[in-house]
Formats: C-alpha cells, structure tokens, sequence
C-alpha cells in the first residue's frame, strides 16, 4: 500500500508496486474491492464532496493553459490521494484505470465510488456528440460495490448522434435502477464552433438541459444531475426536484471568485454537494491540499431534515 503523500514526489518508481500487482496478481483488484469499507450512506442536509477523475479517458488533459496537466499518471494519484485524505472529501468519481488505481491503494476506504460510464465522445473527435459507453457498465459497478454510475449527456440539437445518445443514457440510467445504483447524469446543451465542442452554460440552456436528462430512462428513482454553476442559480434548482451535485470544470475564473460561487449555490435547495475535478486537483497556486480544504468548509453538514409529517403535509396541499 502507498502512503499518502502530502507534497509531489519526482520518485519515478513510487507506483512500480501497482505494475508489478497488475502484471502478478491482476485480481488483487477485484480482492480490494470486496474488502473495502463502504461509505456510511447519504442523508439529507449533509452534503457530499465528491473528488471527479475521469478527464483522461476521454482525451482531456488540459487545465487552463496548460495542453497535457493531466497527462502523468503519478502525479494525478499524488493529488488524488492527498484530497482523498482529508476526511471532508466523501468519495470518488472515476474512469476503471484511475478507480482500480485508487482500489490498489487503499485510498477508498469508507468512501462513496462513483464509475465513469461514457467516455468514448473523445475531446476533438469528428463523432465527439457519439459519446459510446466504454467505461464502467452497470454490472461491473455493481460488482465493484459502487454507489452509482456518472453520465456525460450532452445535447446539440444539430447533430444526429444527439439522439443515440440519449437512447443510451436512458438505458444506462435503467440498468443502474435495477441495481439500485445512482445514475448520475451530467447535461449540457452543447454546440459545435470552428470544429471545437462547446457547451451552452447561459441560464435557460441548463434549464432545457435539465428537463430533458431528468426524462430520461423509465424511472427517476436513482438519478441525480451533475450541473454547472452558472447565473441564476436559483432558477436552474426551481428545475428539478432531484439530488443535484454541483460540478467544477475548468474555470477562467479566479480560484477566490469560483470558491463564493459554490457556496452561493451550496445553499440552494436539494443541492447535495460538490463534484469536481481538475479546479481543486491543479489549482492556480499549486496547494491541493488548501483547495481541498477551502472546497469542504462550504459545505453544509447541519441542514435540518423535513419531518415526515412536514413532507406529507407539502403533499397533500399541493394537489
């Protein structure tokens, strides 16, 4: 098992023991899986801060400025494992490679697991809008002893792959709800611009977005949405009724200026927390540790929970 790293190592064999596992013992993952401790459980009012590391899988390794940030695996896992530390950090959203990764490391004990299911829409690809499932299956996450599954949906009403993909998402979505598994889905209306894929962040495109993926599949039991923040927050959550996971992306913002966005939003109804990447794994001043700690201190652990005479009383006066 690898220590915790708190500061970046240049030590290019720190990870030789995981080549040596996969190559030796290629079930010591499976073995890891079935032996960890699994995340005490999801209650409302007590938000969910959810590193994502699932950018590389599908080609994207930029952040800011920089074309290839992501591109050395060692170093994503120092990072990785120096926010999966600090106890504030609640779990995981992973592509298999970096999961299995993290598995081998002991780094996901008592933490909430999460798989990258689409990854084929590659950054740049001619087909990108075609984004295949070729990460985790419902089955394999189920397998894993996962909390649920994480969809990238993005909806260009000009391109005719759209519509194969939402097939594919519902039918995702209805896999994991056979398995009582969390369908996590992340849409965008998104647009192609000078052969580049853009996603549509004005206020009433996540709405559209919103309504569209919240349709999807023949149950809504398990779904939550992964969102932006974007303007108007608090109609973009008049839209959905679901748990909703607030994502990071890769902003041009100042770090001071995204930190007072989350929390804005934070503090919005049915906004269960905070799932994000490369803003907090590769932040501007190089501190992971401090943007880790600055993301957690947002979030909310104390909200009161409806009663169920409160829930039921909403109910009926609602009719």
């Amino acid at each position: 098992m690898s220590r915790t790293p708190s500061t970046f190592d240049d030590d290019p064999r720190r990870y030789e023991h995981l080549s040596i596992t996969r190559l030796e013992d290629p079930e010591a993952i499976a073995r890891a899986a079935k032996a960890r401790r699994r995340h005490p459980g999801l209650k409302y009012g007590e938000q969910n801060f959810i590193v994502a590391a699932d950018h590389p899988a599908r080609g994207a390794l930029a952040v800011g400025a920089d074309p290839v940030a992501m591109a050395d695996r060692r170093q994503l896992l120092d990072r990785l494992q120096i926010a999966l530390a600090n106890p504030d950090v609640d779990g995981v959203l992973a592509s298999p490679d970096i999961m299995d990764d993290l598995l081998l490391l002991g780094a996901l004990e008592g933490k909430l697991v999460f798989g990258s299911m689409n990854r084929g829409g590659l950054a740049g690809l001619v087909n990108e809008f075609d984004d295949r499932f070729t990460g985790h299956t419902a089955a394999a996450l189920e397998a894993l002893g996962a909390d649920g599954g994480k969809m990238l949906t993005r909806i260009c009403l000009g391109d005719p792959d759209t519509v194969s993909l939402l097939e594919a998402t519902a039918k995702a979505i209805d896999s994991l709800a056979e398995r009582r598994l969390i369908a996590m889905v992340e849409p965008f209306l998104s647009v192609r611009e000078n052969g580049r894929v853009r996603n549509d962040l004005s206020t009433d495109a996540v709405i559209k977005s919103i309504a569209i993926a919240e349709g999807l599949g023949s149950t809504s039991a398990y779904t939550w949405m992964k969102l932006p923040v974007v303007a108007d927050m608090e109609r973009v959550m008049a839209a959905t009724t679901m748990p909703t996971v607030l994502l990071g992306g890769d902003p041009d913002s100042t770090q001071d200026e995204v930190f007072a966005s989350w929390e804005a939003a934070l503090a919005l109804p049915n906004v269960q927390g905070l799932t994000v990447g490369r803003t907090l794994l590769y932040p501007q001043d190089g501190d992971v540790a401090g943007a880790v700690a600055t993301a957690a201190s947002l979030l909310r652990h104390t909200s009161p929970r409806l009663s169920p005479a409160t829930v039921g009383a909403s109910a009926e006066g609602s009719e």
